[in-house]
């Protein structure tokens, strides 16, 4: 799930530079809103959709879409003119995963879960209002092949994310709730911020999270938080199954037990030096 640039245009985000950090590199910014207006539903764009995404004018997305260009970040079409990332841009993703020590630490337990169960296991991390997925094995039993390393999902709908949520501080997750877009993907969503606030509420007590086609159709997940040496969550480790092949009832009992002792293994192991 991107998260979309602003919409304002270059002048006023310059306009408003006084609210901004002093040490801010606006160009910096400025490049990497370029890059952040692609996704998965747009994997191309022409120079003015670019600059409308990024609150750019037309020469200030030009300076920058050629920049990227030379640098092999973008790559643009001769006879479309549109613009796509390269095959570089990922190396952003390898790197991450390379040196991010939850990764590194939680490879084995996540190894090893996906060989116990023959299941689709992930590990996730939160991002302000979403999870981002930093590891996943699929199993054959894969529902969403559309969801790989680096998906963005909603924190509040998924089981990793409430997990994540439930330990964290109460004001910090209802912060994170009141700046989430609520609204329900499917009838069985838990979006209203009372029925929210009651989930973590009983998530925190069990020690997991569970989410049953809260997002996606036919879909059943349970998640447990890592956590820090202070207790603070830092990422997740979520089991996902087929409604077809479980009830909510018999994925809960099954899977529970195994995702809270992953999790709590990741975090005696010292997963929290990132």
């Amino acid at each position: 799930m991107a998260r979309k640039a602003g919409k304002s245009t270059e002048n006023e985000t310059d306009a408003s530079s006084e609210d901004r950090d002093p040490l801010l590199v606006q160009s910096v910014e400025k490049a990497f809103r370029v890059l952040s207006a692609f996704d998965g539903t747009r994997p191309n764009l022409s120079l003015s959709q670019i600059a409308d995404e990024a609150g750019l004018d037309m020469s200030a997305a030009q300076r920058f879409t050629h920049t990227l260009t030379k640098l092999g970040y973008l790559s643009k079409n001769a006879d479309t003119r549109r613009f796509e990332l390269t095959v570089k841009s990922l190396d952003f993703g390898y790197h991450y995963t390379r040196a991010s020590s939850l990764v590194e630490r939680g490879m084995p337990y996540l190894l090893h879960l996906s060989k116990e169960t023959e299941e689709t296991v992930n590990l996730t991390v939160l991002d302000d209002t979403d999870i981002v997925f930093v590891s996943r094995f699929m199993s054959r039993h894969v529902l969403n092949n559309d969801v790989i390393t680096g998906t963005r999902l909603p924190a509040y709908c998924t089981a990793p994310g409430i997990a994540i949520l439930a330990s964290l501080p109460g004001d910090e997750a209802s912060a994170i709730l009141d700046r989430s877009p609520l609204h329900p993907y499917t009838p069985h969503t838990t979006w209203q911020p009372d029925a929210l606030r009651e989930k973590l509420q009983k998530s925190a007590i069990k020690g997991y999270a569970t989410a049953f086609e809260e997002y996606f159709y036919g879909d059943l997940s349970v998640a447990a938080p890592v956590l820090d040496a202070n207790g603070r969550p830092y990422g997740a480790i979520n089991i996902a199954v087929s409604r077809s092949r479980y009830t909510p009832e018999e994925a809960e009992q099954r899977f529970s037990a195994l995702v809270t002792a992953a999790a709590r293994s990741i975090s005696m192991a010292g997963g929290a030096r990132r």
